[in-house]
């Protein structure tokens, strides 16, 4: 019989933010025992938790192992930037300026320079991952956002092969987010997609590059 339920599901977002965090990096262990007490659910529950997010592809199991948080090849970043083209255009290009969904992407901006401010290079990769889920939030589907944070886990998993310059991967994209939101907010649609294509090409690159 199937544990799924929302004590699943919450173990699944738990850990899910967890790995968006930068909290849980590629390759770790997880151990049963310690989540189980940690997040507060049973070994059946946590183990439903652990099916959900290896349909995400977040975690793998490895025989005779345990569970582990998945380690992303040059292949699977490819395959997410290929979805993130297909929803985040999409998005761009229904975008209204006086979308709510923008105002969380403003904030987010917000949030990415005080990080650099302080130095914190990994907080400035989490704010432009809010950012993005902000934008795909104005396409107002439930199944957009989902798929949207998901892809946005798996890339903080990628985000870790540039733990040596955070700093040169991150910055530049702070004032690429900005210019982004400027084009959205003013209604033009067009120069904003052509923005996020480069975006996206530029990023992809660097990534798969590593």
């Amino acid at each position: 019989m199937s544990t799924r339920g929302p004590g699943a599901e919450h173990a699944a977002a738990s850990l899910r933010s967890r790995i968006i965090d930068g909290e849980l990096r590629p390759g770790t262990q997880l151990s049963e025992e310690h989540l189980s007490v940690s997040l507060g659910v049973s070994r059946n529950t946590l183990r439903e938790a652990f099916r959900l997010l290896a349909h995400d592809r977040l975690v793998e199991h490895r025989f005779n192992r345990g569970v582990f948080v998945r380690e992303l090849s040059a292949e699977d970043v490819a395959d997410v930037f290929a979805v993130r083209r297909i929803v985040q255009l999409a998005a761009v290009q229904a975008t209204s300026p006086d979308d709510p969904a923008l105002r969380d992407a403003r904030q987010a901006c917000a949030d990415a320079r005080a990080a650099a401010a302080r130095g914190a290079w990994l907080e400035v990769g989490s704010a432009n991952m809010r950012f993005h889920t902000a934008l795909a939030s104005t396409l107002h589907s439930e199944r957009m956002e989902t798929l949207i944070r998901s892809l946005m886990a798996e890339l903080r998993l990628a985000f870790h092969a540039m733990d040596d310059d955070l700093r040169q991967f991150h910055e530049p994209y702070i004032a690429r987010n900005e210019a982004l939101l400027e084009l959205l907010e003013s209604g033009d649609r067009r120069r904003a997609a052509d923005a996020l294509r480069t975006y996206l090409d530029s990023a992809e690159r660097q990534l798969r590059g590593r």
